[in-house]
């Protein structure tokens, strides 16, 4: 939430900071009278004056003779804002520690665990977002774009607010999985496209088929016309699946999942199979974006949370391009960097 406040109103976020300092040094020094209070947090005492009407009016802060005190309910607002604080510089700390060990350029954390709470993938989502938002330029945009609940969250969350001053054109970045249509890349790709006032254009085809089938379906001009498109990308926006899951839902023969348990399969993505080592165990013959391809665009977008999906984070991420940003929860970046411990 404050990083969110820093970034829309800077203004508001060094007020607060202000007026918490000001509370902090009441807090220890208290009783204190204003000159001293003035050396203290380097304001001048006319601004300090400002200052100290605004938080007695706030029932924050009582004066007396021998100087400025606490009230009740500023003591307890004091303590509200340490742990707020506190938890916004642990998680700025935890961002920076796991971006620099999946060696990509930007990690932004949420706080809790979505295996545990389901309103986190809201949070992500909106998060992601805010990132999309932040990353794109003015004018003409393509935003590729995955399937799965992930994305359906995320879009879910989009707006106008991402469409202004943006011509936004969004394309699925793979085929079909012929399960639930609501989370198929077409299907999402048509929603971001509705919610943000921009367009969007399909990729009718199925995502993964037999080879000789697949590189006839390469060659039709509709399909290699999208996934022209796809490759021009401003920005690609996917997530990281757990293997056994994705593998089920795309249908896989029980033979192929044996496989993918004796190779000890962790993560999967792009209709590629990932050990903890982030090689490639298994690959299938998927209609779409290839994951060879991501170092061309510009802007990389994952989001993916959840204590158990840490390993298939951690080894996917080995394989991605540098300048992926990573959206996730605190479960999951606790879980990669310390084995579920908190940042120490």
């Amino acid at each position: 939430m404050l990083s969110v406040i820093k970034k829309v109103l800077p203004d508001a976020y060094e007020l607060l900071l202000r007026r918490y300092h000001i509370l902090n040094v009441i807090s220890q020094e208290g009783p204190i009278g204003r000159r001293l209070l003035s050396e203290k947090v380097q304001l001048t005492e006319r601004s300090i004056r400002s200052e100290v009407e605004i938080l007695k009016k706030s029932n924050l802060i009582s004066t007396t003779k021998a100087g400025m005190l606490l009230t009740a309910e500023g003591l307890d607002t004091l303590n509200q804002l340490r742990e707020l604080l506190e938890e916004q510089n642990y998680l700025l700390e935890l961002q920076d520690k796991l971006a620099k060990h999946l060696d990509i350029q930007s990690c932004s954390i949420v706080p809790g665990n979505f295996d545990k709470d389901y309103k986190i993938l809201s949070t992500m989502a909106e998060r992601t977002t805010e990132i999309i938002n932040h990353l794109l330029g003015e004018g003409e945009q393509i935003i590729a774009v995955m399937g799965g609940t992930t994305l359906n969250e995320v879009a879910n969350h989009m707006d106008a607010n991402l469409g202004y001053n943006r011509e936004l054109l969004f394309v699925p970045a793979r085929g079909g999985l012929g399960d639930d249509a609501m989370i198929e890349a077409n299907v999402i790709a048509q929603r971001m496209a509705q919610q943000t006032g921009g367009q969007s254009h399909g990729l009718y085809a199925p995502e993964h088929v037999h080879k000789k089938i697949y590189e006839e379906l390469l060659k039709e001009p509709e399909i290699k016309k999208t996934l022209e498109i796809v490759e021009s990308a401003s920005l690609i926006l996917y997530s990281i699946g757990t293997p056994i899951e994705m593998a089920k839902r795309r249908g896989l023969e029980e033979d192929t999942l044996k496989l993918l348990k004796e190779k000890e399969a962790v993560a999967e993505a792009f209709g590629e199979f990932i050990n903890k080592n982030g090689e490639v165990i298994y690959k299938l013959s998927n209609i779409g974006l290839q994951s060879s391809s991501l170092k061309k665009i510009e802007h990389i977008v994952t989001v993916a949370g959840g204590k158990r999906k840490a390993n298939a984070i951690n080894a996917y991420l080995k394989t991605a391009p540098s300048h992926t940003w990573l959206i996730t929860d605190e479960a999951a970046a606790n879980e990669i960097l310390n084995g579920g411990n908190p940042l120490k």
